[in-house]
């Protein structure tokens, strides 16, 4: 079990092979349902999805552009306000293209599904979701996920791009915080 700076345990969740395994999957059935397109740009919300993009992109057989974007909806609390706020907003322009959002994470669904209203008033061809991990149990508003790598429990994850205090990241798994 390994051990974050700030002290607390890990407990392997997702391994590496696992996360690769399942990102080939995913990214044979993106290029499938994206064959007749030219217009596809893969929307990385960022932080932590920068790893996860990065992989399935160079996985894809097919032309895709990236952008990214940074919103929230917390500020500094643990709670959200249920404002999103734009931090770096997509150099793109939208219209008439194929859209993907990239998560890492989609839990109670609350800034997804605000990300997902503002980028529809800037008229897209279409619009999916694919995520990196999925917690169910979590959701408080519904939202419509095309690609889902791997349905979670309601634990606290971080590794492959997801943080814990900006600690983390740099994991090639996905592992549950234990506390001490």
């Amino acid at each position: 079990m390994a051990v974050l700076v700030t002290g607390e345990k890990l407990e392997i969740l997702i391994t590496e092979a696992e996360i690769a395994s399942r990102i080939n999957t995913l990214a044979e059935q993106i290029s499938t349902a994206y064959e007749q397109t030219n217009q596809l740009v893969v929307i990385g919300l960022l932080r932590g999805s920068f790893v996860f993009i990065a992989d399935l992109v160079r996985c894809l057989d097919l032309p895709v552009e990236v952008d990214f974007m940074t919103v929230s909806s917390y500020g500094n609390k643990m709670k959200s306000s249920g404002q999103l706020r734009i931090i770096k907003d997509v150099e793109t322009d939208l219209k008439n293209r194929d859209i993907l959002i990239i998560e890492d994470i989609i839990d109670t669904g609350h800034t997804l599904s605000q990300v997902i209203s503002l980028l529809e008033t800037r008229k897209p061809q279409s619009l999916r979701i694919c995520t990196l991990l999925n917690k169910p149990s979590r959701r408080e508003v519904d939202v419509d996920i095309d690609w889902v790598g791997f349905d979670i429990p309601d634990e606290f994850v971080i590794g492959y791009g997801i943080d814990y205090a900006q600690q983390g990241r740099n994991l090639q798994h996905i592992a549950i915080v234990k506390k001490p």
